[in-house]
């Protein structure tokens, strides 16, 4: 009997998986049709399933915890459906604007290129990093640019830096509104000059544009209502959780989804929004609002506000332009998206409010809703989702009364089309525990900005992301690790408690028990995963070393010998052959879009050898450009999970 309900409950699921695999390897995942089908049968799957929660789930209506909980946990999911579906409307949609940008290369005068200025704002980055910017902004090709650094921690290095590296340097007395007021000064300098720019280029400190940043983008502008094009920000080094679990290699960092995905549905809807760096934006735009918006700590989120308000759209080039670097430890990864979480909640509740009476049409305002319902549901959800399990296994509290066949009939083909529809349309990107994790890691942070920013939005301060530092050392987040260890010990505490005591918690969860047994394993997996990722392995600092495959030549004596790379980083390589000389012994290595490079030779190992770059000024930012320009970076299109199962594993060892 039990098996026939099962069977009858899996039937859905099957239908839609056994449809998706026939249909959808033949179809395209920019046909609008298809996506739009994908997509609301997810949709449909998810209002189904809060539909049978709303109608047989909840504890019967009482003064009581159990239907407290039960209507407090409902209301979440319902929220968290709320904004599911929102997204689903947006990512029913996308847009590539690559072919756009190559049909309207250079449409200026041939004989006067505009003017750009590249801005590079900086605060505390140590100046290995500000020196690579520096180079990548240099080599970016176009007849008529400026660069500058606006320099907030006023350093006396970096003003000599850049009058070595002839570039502009500005800073300013104080720090008043962070990085949107050290914008806004650099933007007054550039009004003084005899040549005002044209279009500024906005760049963080670690990040190194690529040669073509400049004609890719300033393409875009071709047409005269675009007053900012938003390029993607991709990364030379793993984030905290591919770092820290060793996944780097097998699974695409947190930020894939958002820039290689929702952003380009964004776009395709006309509600594509300024990140920060990697931005190129129209001068007189800028000057029509006054400069960058102080109102917010995302002033990148509110200029795309400020600028439509005057006729200026944002659009988004999904093309690879710049590397930076990820948040390298948890405090930076949390402290970015709570500063993420605490803008977007300022922008709420100040006038250009979706909810308030202004000039953002009703795309703007539900693109508003749904990045709103994202992050004030999502995380107080998960935080839930941690608990509800807990309070059954201690007190008998159950807020959901089902069943494990109704659970398969109904939550599991929700479940199944939504994983379709996502990793259908991203490659293959979205793994459920994996996406838990990373959520989980920040939902404390994330939860607090979400009360901080609806219930005191003014006066809360720019919390800087930094970058750089010691990284050679295993650094534990004892205070991240505190809080998922009592979440852990109260879940583990409490199925303890319910199989040992003479107290045996039913709460009308009958054969459900198996749903909340289940539930509680799988938050135990996600828990022990947060903890490890909290426990930070050491990093190499500054010359991160690539893996290639890259044919070279070495010169000895006049003699051009073939060899073959085996990693490269800024300061040497290993190199796959017979060592042509001693250690210690130099030779000349031909090196694609560097040229000729001294080297010595470090020592030889195992049918490889390492050489140290000996290269002056010129030849490091030649191999500064050819390394952080997407040559060797990570890029991860899918998930591996050979290489995921590996890592993990390593990981697990140690």
């Amino acid at each position: 009997m039990v098996f026939s309900a099962l069977e009858a409950g899996l039937a859905p699921s099957l239908v839609i998986a056994g449809l998706a695999l026939a249909a959808l390897p033949f179809c395209s995942t920019s046909d609008v049709r298809v996506r739009v089908l994908v997509f609301a049968v997810s949709v449909g799957m998810g209002w189904r399933y809060i539909a049978w929660r709303a109608a047989e789930t909840l504890p019967p209506p009482a003064l009581d915890a159990d239907f407290v909980c039960g209507v407090a946990f409902l209301a979440l999911e319902i929220l968290v459906m709320l904004g599911s579906t929102l997204s689903s409307l947006i990512l029913s949609r996308t847009l590539d604007r690559r072919d756009e940008a190559t049909a309207n290369a250079r449409w200026w005068p041939a004989d006067r290129p505009p003017q750009v200025d590249v801005l590079i704002t900086t605060y505390n980055e140590e100046e290995a990093i500000l020196s690579r910017t520096i180079a990548g902004a240099l080599g970016i090709d176009h007849p008529r640019l400026r660069v500058w650094v606006l320099d907030d921690g006023r350093r006396d290095w970096l003003r000599d830096l850049c009058a070595a590296r002839g570039v502009g340097y500005l800073t300013r007395p104080d720090n008043s509104h962070a990085k949107a007021g050290n914008i806004n000064n650099g933007l007054a300098h550039l009004a003084t000059l005899e040549a005002e720019p044209e279009f500024i280029v906005v760049l963080d400190a670690d990040f190194v544009a690529h040669d073509d940043f400049v004609s890719r983008t300033l393409a875009l502008f071709h047409d005269p209502t675009v007053g900012l094009v938003q390029t993607p920000q991709h990364f030379f080094n793993p984030d905290p959780i591919q770092s820290n679990l060793r996944i780097g290699r097998a699974y695409p960092d947190e930020q894939r989804f958002f820039f290689d995905h929702l952003m380009a549905c964004r776009d395709a809807w006309g509600i594509a929004f300024c990140c920060g760096t990697s931005s190129m934006m129209r001068w007189d735009g800028l000057r029509a609002i006054g400069g960058f918006p102080t109102d917010s700590v995302t002033e990148d989120f509110l200029v795309t506000l400020r600028l439509k308000q005057h006729g200026l759209r944002t659009v988004y080039l999904n093309e690879r332009l710049s590397d930076g670097l990820a948040p390298e430890g948890m405090k930076e990864y949390v402290t970015q998206r709570g500063r993420w979480c605490l803008g977007l909640m300022q922008i709420i509740r100040g006038p250009l409010s979706p909810f308030r009476r202004n000039r953002l049409d009703w795309m703007d305002r539900l693109g508003l809703a749904d990045a709103l319902i994202y992050w004030s549901s999502t995380f107080c959800f998960r935080l839930a989702c941690l608990v509800i399990p807990a309070l059954y296994w201690w007190f008998g509290i159950s807020a959901v009364n089902a069943s494990f066949t109704d659970v398969v009939a109904y939550f599991v083909p929700y479940f199944v089309a939504v994983m379709i529809a996502l990793n259908w349309t991203t490659g293959g990107k979205i793994i459920p525990i994996m996406n838990d994790v990373s959520q989980v890691l920040t939902m404390f942070e994330i939860n607090r900005a979400v009360f901080a920013g609806l219930l005191r939005p003014e006066g809360q301060k720019f919390k800087v992301t930094a970058k750089g530092g010691e990284r050679s050392r295993r650094i534990v987040q004892w205070v991240m690790m505190r809080r998922f260890g009592a979440l852990m010990l109260m879940t583990v505490g409490g199925m303890v408690y319910a199989m040992l005591s003479d107290y045996a918690p039913d709460g009308g969860a009958g054969d459900g028990k198996l749903v909340i047994l289940f539930w509680s394993f799988y938050n135990l997996i996600v828990l022990m995963l947060a903890m490890t990722v909290c426990i930070e392995l050491p990093r190499l600092r500054g010359d991160e070393r690539y893996p290639t495959d890259e044919q070279v030549e070495m010169e000895l004596s006049g003699d051009m010998i073939p060899a073959r790379l085996i990693d490269i980083s800024l300061g040497g390589a290993r190199i796959q052959g017979t060592v042509p000389t001693d250690a210690g012994e130099g030779f000349l290595l031909h090196l694609a879009e560097v040229g000729v490079m001294p080297v010595t030779v470090v020592n030889a190992r195992d049918g490889a050898f390492v050489v140290k770059f000996l290269h002056d000024a010129e030849t490091r930012d030649r191999m500064i450009r050819k390394i952080y320009s997407d040559n060797y970076q990570l890029n991860v299109s899918r998930v591996n999970w050979r290489g995921l199962l590996a890592g993990l594993g390593s990981r697990a060892a140690q």
